[in-house]
């Protein structure tokens, strides 16, 4: 289990991955060496499961976000989602309950790529429909829990 200082490395990792051990040794207030030992055991653990940058889709030219609901047929749920996921544009593949079985959520340039990008799914074997959202505003996009 993790502990007062485990989480206080993982908050200061929240904020920035960046940080050197010496940097977040600082900032928790810990030795560097108990840094260095407690951050390989939350990567070995699981609990660390990757370091990644916060990129603002936006300012690349991806202004139109949508969330795409996908019903799949015939118990095919795992291979589609596999081939939705290797699109580049699709940013997230969740399994979901109630009257669609997936839920996509993706970026795109214009119109005519999401356009493009329904259309292919609509023809994928075993899609039977979808429903597209486009997203308005983002209020909030947190998908990290606050801890401790």
């Amino acid at each position: 289990m993790i502990d007062e200082k485990d989480i206080r490395i993982l908050k200061v990792l929240l904020e920035d991955s960046r940080l050197s051990f010496r940097q977040i040794a600082k900032r928790t207030g810990l030795a560097v060496s108990t840094v260095v030992s407690r951050v390989r055991r939350l990567e070995e653990s699981g609990i660390i499961k990757k370091y990644t940058v916060e990129i603002d889709y936006e300012k690349l030219g991806y202004s139109l976000p949508v969330i795409i609901d996908v019903r799949v047929s015939k118990g095919k749920l795992f291979e589609v989602e596999r081939e939705i996921a290797r699109h580049p544009n699709v940013l997230a593949v969740y399994d979901i309950t109630g009257d669609f079985d997936v839920a996509v959520l993706a970026v795109f340039k214009t119109r005519r790529e999401l356009d493009a990008f329904v259309k292919m799914l609509q023809r994928m074997e075993y899609v039977e429909r979808t429903h597209t959202k486009i997203i308005l505003n983002i209020i909030k996009d947190e998908r990290e829990l606050p801890i401790g």
